[in-house]
């Protein structure tokens, strides 16, 4: 990896970890439900851009597939939390 990357790598992964910190800041002090939800999401997608960040750095395919399962798993509860303030109830009798 040339010095260039590398130090863009370094620098993402740095603003990455401040945006987490003011997300999960975010999600404590939330006024509202979806306020916390949305910096949930943040929060995770975050965490899933510096996994992937890791990945380029160590040349590494597990850091993507990884990341790949964060995703799919945020969306899923994501959506699931937005069906829950919406209606009150996840799964419908």
């Amino acid at each position: 990896m040339n010095t260039v990357l590398h130090a863009a790598v370094w620098f993402a992964q740095l603003c990455f970890a401040l945006a987490m910190v003011n997300a999960a800041i975010a999600m404590m002090r939330g006024p509202t439900a979806q306020d916390r939800v949305l910096a949930l999401d943040t929060l995770y997608i975050n965490g899933m851009l510096t996994l992937l960040l890791f990945g380029v750095r160590w040349t590494s395919a597990v850091h993507f597939e990884v990341a790949m399962l964060i995703a799919l798993f945020g969306f899923v509860g994501s959506a699931s939390l937005a069906m829950f303030l919406y209606r009150g109830e996840v799964i419908e009798p």
